[in-house]
């Protein structure tokens, strides 16, 4: 069984955010993690490793510092480690990106693709089931639970309050929340491990099947009009009641106001 899992090298909001002058985000200058939902999709595939005995190749797209990732995918007990970076990907929004993802993918043997659910970058869900498109293979999204079952896989989908158990024949592509589990931790050894590993590096002479069109920010239709830090919210109206009685009256009287209750 041979799974790839696509991740992303994401900023890390608590460190503040940065912009450049086109609206795109400075991930040169920020400090980075590993997307959350993506590090929930590995540890989904590392399961399905020890379960199965899979192979484990981890994708990411990025700036050459995204190789940081990799290795740390690579600690946790994944076996192969790719780089897709070039200065003609910079500044590609979801269709780009997925474009520029499956072209790489389509190099690889895979029965099954797994990405996050969405980026906290970005938060747009996009990426995952578009590389569905462009491969022309299923996807569930939004997993709650992953089992394989002889040639298929059976999920466990998250859909407002309840889920849907839906089965779909490998190859296929699935989105993983950040709630599927617990990623397990790097080890020593695998530390030392990954730092001694080579991780493959592409570029665009490596994609296969994509037009340079819809590369980059060139190839990006969606545009961003403004970008701004988060506007930080004001105190509030602060209010010292003389008694508990008078303090619950206050909050129903404000629920009641704005017809929450």
């Amino acid at each position: 069984m041979k799974i790839v899992v696509c991740v992303k090298q994401v900023p890390d909001t608590k460190g503040g955010v940065q912009f450049n002058p086109d609206g795109t985000l400075n991930r040169a200058a920020m400090l980075t993690i590993m997307n959350p939902d993506d590090k929930a999709g590995l540890e989904a595939a590392l399961r399905l490793k020890d379960q199965y005995g899979a192979e484990v190749t981890v994708v990411t797209m990025g700036l050459p510092k995204a190789e940081e990732v990799l290795r740390e995918a690579i600690a946790m007990g994944a076996d192969k480690g790719i780089l897709v970076t070039d200065r003609v990907l910079g500044g590609a929004d979801t269709w780009a990106t997925s474009t520029t993802l499956a072209g790489a993918l389509r190099n690889l043997e895979y029965d099954l693709i797994i990405t996050g659910r969405q980026a906290i970058d970005g938060d747009t869900a996009q990426v995952g089931p578009q590389i569905s498109e462009h491969l022309d293979i299923p996807v569930i999204s939004y997993a709650q639970e992953i089992k394989v079952d002889g040639d298929s896989v059976v999920v466990k989908r998250q859909y407002d309050d309840r889920y849907h158990m839906v089965k779909a024949k490998m190859p296929c592509l699935i989105t993983a929340l950040a709630e599927l589990n617990e990623p397990r931790y790097m080890t020593p050894g695998g530390i030392f491990d990954a730092y001694d590993a080579e991780i493959t590096v592409w570029g665009r002479a490596d994609l296969k099947d994509i037009d340079d069109s819809n590369l980059g920010l060139k190839g990006s239709p969606t545009k961003i009009a403004k970008a701004s830090d988060k506007v930080r919210k004001g105190a509030g109206e602060k209010v010292t009641p003389d008694s508990p009685d008078e303090a619950a009256k206050l909050v129903v009287d404000k629920l009641l106001a704005k017809h929450i209750i």
